[in-house]
């Protein structure tokens, strides 16, 4: 019954500060080539509905949510605040996973995008009518996007600002590559669209098998980074739930073990992960 009135406690102060961290923005009055920062910059690529602001009110909560839970159950204040500081973390890491996962997911797709962009300029289509035909023959995932395109190309029919609202929409490398081509073709001209165009998507495609067989067989190695870090704090709260050994981390000894722990756990944990990352296309034109 605490846990319940603490869940109520807590979502009634999220109300009444929502006016403060929800407050209304004028998104449309803002520069497409504004500087965003690198939380704005994970939260566009991961796809996530959320602010700046929600995602740390969702930290918050999160990191009060987990330590009410912790110290209801062992008693422990270093373990309590360990466990707060875990949690708090734990959206960002969500939305990292989600980022990748959506990366992995369209890194296939973007080569029969190259493919139907060279149908539609060999079909004798501009450019916009090009870009725009994708919002009904692009893959699934994608439609969203380009049928935002059409409906800026169709509103303003400034082809530049279009493309770089969909750049901001798409929020992917090979995305950026694609549109950067289509506005220098745009505004240089020339006639090796269609050859730019093969040639990314050969080498999208080479990229995107490559890195699929090397994920397949370094999968392991996240998997037991997760083993090789949660197994001991399994542990460590099975033993605080008896009161000798809530006491003894309890102590000024037992606090210094379980921070020690803790630091050493988050430092293997990032070396594990390190070890077994690809790394991951930069967006140069972002």
């Amino acid at each position: 019954m605490t846990i319940v009135w603490g869940a109520v406690l807590a979502a009634g102060v999220l109300l009444v500060v929502s006016p403060w961290l929800w407050p209304r923005r004028d998104r449309t009055s803002a520069a497409p080539s504004q500087r965003i920062s690198a939380v704005e910059r994970l939260i566009a690529e991961s796809g996530a509905p959320l602010t700046p602001a929600r995602l740390a009110a969702v930290c918050a909560l999160a990191a009060c949510v987990a330590g009410a839970v912790v110290w209801l159950v062992t008693g422990v204040v270093v373990l309590t605040a360990v466990s707060a500081v875990a949690a708090a973390a734990g959206p960002i890491a969500w939305l990292r996973t989600r980022r990748m996962r959506r990366r992995k997911e369209r890194r296939g797709l973007w080569p029969d995008v190259c493919d139907l962009l060279i149908a539609s300029v060999r079909a004798g289509m501009s450019l916009p009518d090009a870009v725009a035909s994708l919002a009904a023959s692009a893959p699934d995932p994608l439609r969203p996007a380009f049928g935002g395109f059409a409906r800026d190309i169709a509103a303003s029919g400034h082809f530049s600002t279009a493309l770089t609202r969909l750049k901001g929409t798409l929020a992917d490398p090979v995305a950026d590559r694609i549109v950067e081509t289509l506005r220098m073709a745009r505004e240089v001209g020339g006639t090796d669209l269609t050859t730019v165009l093969r040639a990314l998507a050969a080498s999208v495609r080479a990229d995107a098998a490559l890195r699929s067989e090397v994920e397949a067989r370094q999968s392991w190695i996240r998997g037991a980074a997760v083993l090789g870090v949660s197994a001991p704090w399994v542990i460590l709260v099975l033993l605080s739930l008896r009161p000798e050994g809530a006491h003894a981390y309890g102590s000024p000894a037992g606090a210094a073990l379980v921070l020690v722990g803790a630091a050493v756990s988050a430092g293997a944990f990032w070396l594990m992960l390190r070890i077994g990352r690809l790394p991951e296309p930069r967006r140069w034109f972002a």
